[in-house]
């Protein structure tokens, strides 16, 4: 069986052992089923648990950003792998992203921007990665189908659901 795949590369892996935003850089780091490994999120009900465990956004969405004079950076707005390559606006819910040798994903959401990343946006207007007033700049949520170490420059293998 022949599958259909886009490739990409991780640019930047981000952590914050305390919570919160911004997520600092590490050059490798370990994805489990329960998340990121040495990442914490402060605000369990909205983040992380299993269908959460891994953040996922685009650099070239955060370079467009910029460019419209937002002050985003990879890791500000709180994603754990900055991912350089895809077409971001056509990754959907139930795609599969694997990641080097071991780790696979499952896109599962897109995530609801909230008034914690109102920093990385002029005026504070956060809402402009919102997927519903947005489609395509949103980050997105994944689930662990399998566990693994990632490293920054590893491969990110998109493969579209039910191709």
């Amino acid at each position: 069986m022949k599958h259909s795949y886009l490739e990409g590369r991780i640019l930047q892996i981000n952590v914050n052992p305390k919570g919160g935003v911004p997520k600092y850089p590490v050059p490798v780091v370990e994805i489990t089923t329960n998340g990121v490994r040495g990442d914490y999120q402060r605000d369990q009900e909205h983040h992380g648990g299993p269908r959460r465990a891994v953040s996922l956004y685009s650099a070239e969405r955060i370079a467009a950003l910029q460019a419209e004079g937002h002050p985003i950076a990879p890791g500000t707005t709180g994603e754990n792998l900055t991912i350089s390559g895809l077409d971001w606006a056509a990754i959907e819910i139930g795609d599969r992203l694997s990641i080097g040798e071991w780790v696979e994903l499952e896109i599962t959401e897109y995530t609801t921007p909230c008034s914690t990343i109102a920093a990385s946006f002029l005026r504070g207007q956060f809402t402009r990665i919102s997927q519903r007033l947005h489609p395509g700049w949103s980050r997105l949520y994944a689930r662990v189908i399998s566990e693994g170490e990632v490293r920054v420059g590893d491969p990110v293998r998109l493969f579209k659901a039910g191709i």
